[in-house]
């Protein structure tokens, strides 16, 4: 019986909504934990994941038996009603509506697990909005700045 073979590797990133910092640092490796469950559970393979307090990235091994906007929205939704019941804060959670989502080769594998981790080093020196215009200007992605994430200066 044929099989269907698959290569794919995908970096998400999506922020909380109104680019609010309500990821708190002492649970972030608690929602590590639960979002790479949610991957795996989608028969993804988790590479890197690192929430930092306003957004998050995920670089995945992904089987395409899943449309990628489905991926997203459940990830999204169910990490959502994850943060909000373990009220790890007072405000009302939630991520922004959108993502990016942004495709790598083999052989980028280590560079990109190695970014994705390196976060916290990465944001002292950028934004999240200059990484996120790099993103779209690396990919030669078209976009118009009025459909982008809410950002906060």
């Amino acid at each position: 019986m044929p099989n269907t073979f698959s290569q794919i590797y995908l970096q998400f990133v999506f922020a909380v909504k109104g680019r609010q910092s309500l990821i708190p640092k002492q649970h972030k490796e608690e929602l590590h934990k639960y979002i790479t469950a949610l991957v795996q559970a989608r028969k993804a393979k988790m590479l890197a994941v690192h929430c930092m307090p306003d957004h998050i990235h995920l670089f995945v091994g992904y089987k395409p038996s899943v449309l990628i906007s489905d991926f997203v929205k459940e990830i999204k939704v169910q990490s959502n009603e994850f943060i909000k019941g373990k009220k790890w804060i007072n405000e009302n959670f939630g991520w922004q509506e959108g993502y990016g989502v942004f495709s790598y080769g083999h052989s980028q594998i280590d560079r990109v697990c190695k970014y994705v981790l390196n976060q916290e080093e990465h944001h002292k020196k950028k934004t999240f909005k200059q990484e996120y215009f790099e993103f779209l200007e690396k990919f030669s992605v078209a976009f118009e700045e009025k459909y982008l994430f809410e950002w906060i200066e």
